[in-house]
């Protein structure tokens, strides 16, 4: 995947203050770094820069986003917020014991 497919990519933080919490990749600096967001502490007015080999970057997308931030338009913080919520939601599963 080259560091322009990573746009609109749900990025899981391995390390730093924010290891565990979940981002949407929203922009690229070079090779090495990308913007990060997750709709709440960090706000599409102030990604924070990270660099990519302290990312695990999923195959999962949002379209959606990705589609608005490459078309060069304004991408809402609860845009944000409500994907990651939505998509932490659905990895949880609950099963009861049989």
């Amino acid at each position: 995947m080259t560091n322009a497919e990573y746009i609109g990519n749900v990025a899981l933080s391995k390390s730093g203050r924010d290891e565990g919490r979940y981002f949407i990749v929203v922009g690229i600096i070079n090779e090495n770094y990308v913007y990060i967001s997750d709709g709440d502490l960090r706000t599409m007015e102030k990604p924070k820069k990270k660099k990519i080999k302290h990312l695990n970057i999923t195959n999962i997308s949002a379209y959606e986003i990705k589609n608005l931030l490459q078309a060069g338009e304004r991408v809402s913080n609860s845009m944000v917020k409500k994907f990651l919520q939505y998509m932490n939601s659905s990895e949880e599963v609950w099963l009861p014991y049989v």
